[in-house]
């Protein structure tokens, strides 16, 4: 097993509710008449309260060049990754130099060097921290790093392991882009990051009080012929939203006999699992999962409570997710559940976790 030590999670300093989002964007979109209500119900729809983004609504509605969207991007994704990697850290008690590895996500902006390498700098770590950028796996980037982590963990069992996520959507709404694709994203993203402390020294685990989980298996899966389904399109304006409406329908055929095999591979039974640590990808996705496992809304609220509170933060949101289901709705000791998450692929990034 591999252990998640600490988590910790952070927000850009603009809020608007989906409220005042929907009003400020409504100016924005050329549609008229019928077409126009229908993309406003889409804000009424989503189950999104709350969203973030280190622009003021004015300033995200502004047009900007690739250029200009990158610059802001950096710049916020080092002030983020930095203070939630300083929480994550402290939290656990373990110093910047004591990290092996360090694995940056993120699918909403590029920065060469990548995130990790600035974080090196401002947090103190060794010279020889090895460096792992992950940007193109969109929304199970978070699960996926966690993922890779266990994997790393397992040839390198005292080793640590910090991962950071940092992802900020709100940068590519494409106002003058009217297609449903677009429109959906601008009703359902918010921006966020997340930082996850790992490691394989279980002596090392259980000094550190009762507040951790264990990894204890892990799956990856990718849907045959569905690269379509999502992603993102490059143009000269930056980040363009690609969302079929077939995900909820490929991921519900999909993830009950996927997440069977996860908990076959760990001698678990599913009907034993508690813990469903889900990806807030959207009201859609999340029923699709819902019905196709057989869960009630209340095994699933901290995805709805992290959907309702910030929108789809992309790799984060489940990273966030999870930090609720290690702090205020806790499973009981020895009790196992699964982290899942869905990307670009079509792939499914599945995790067992038993709680100490």
């Amino acid at each position: 097993m591999s252990t998640i030590l600490s988590i910790a999670t952070a927000v850009p300093a603009h809020s608007a509710t989906q409220a005042e989002v929907k009003a400020a964007f409504r100016p924005l979109f050329a549609l008229e008449g019928r077409r126009l209500d229908a993309a406003m119900a889409l804000f009424d729809r989503a189950e999104v309260e709350t969203r973030h983004s280190p622009l003021s609504l004015p300033e995200i509605a502004r047009p900007r060049t690739l250029t200009e969207t990158m610059r802001i991007y950096a710049d916020s994704a080092r002030e983020l990754g930095h203070r939630v990697a300083r929480d994550c850290l402290r939290r656990a008690r373990v110093d910047a130099a004591e990290v092996d590895l360090i694995v940056t996500v993120s699918c909403t902006g590029v920065m060469i060097p990548s995130l990790d390498a600035f974080l090196m700098e401002s947090l103190g770590m060794r010279r020889d921290t090895r460096r792992l950028p992950i940007t193109e796996l969109g929304c199970a980037g978070g699960a996926a790093a966690v993922s890779r982590s266990h994997d790393h963990l397992s040839g390198h069992p005292r080793h640590k392991v910090l991962v950071v996520s940092v992802e900020l959507p709100s940068l590519s709404l494409q106002a003058a882009d009217v297609s449903p694709d677009s429109l959906v994203s601008s009703a359902i993203f918010g921006d966020g990051a997340a930082a996850v402390l790992m490691t394989g020294d279980q002596e090392d685990a259980g000094t550190r009080g009762g507040g951790a989980v264990h990894v204890r298996e892990t799956l990856c899966h990718t849907i045959p012929a569905s690269t379509h389904a999502l992603g993102f399109d490059l143009h000269e304006d930056g980040f363009h939203a690609v969302l079929s409406r077939a995900v909820p329908l490929l991921l519900r055929a999909e993830i009950a006999p996927l997440v069977a095999a996860l908990a076959r591979g760990a001698g678990v039974s599913v009907k034993d699992l508690v813990g469903f640590v889900l990806h807030p990808g959207g009201k859609k996705i999340l029923g699709a999962i819902e019905d196709a496992l057989g869960l009630r809304r209340e095994d699933t609220q901290p995805s709805w409570d992290v959907l309702r509170d910030y929108g789809n933060q992309s790799s984060a949101s489940v990273l966030f997710v999870l930090e609720r289901w290690m702090t205020d709705h806790r499973p009981g000791s020895g009790q196992t559940g699964i982290m899942a998450a869905f990307g670009p692929g079509l792939t499914a990034e599945l995790l067992l976790l038993q709680w100490t």
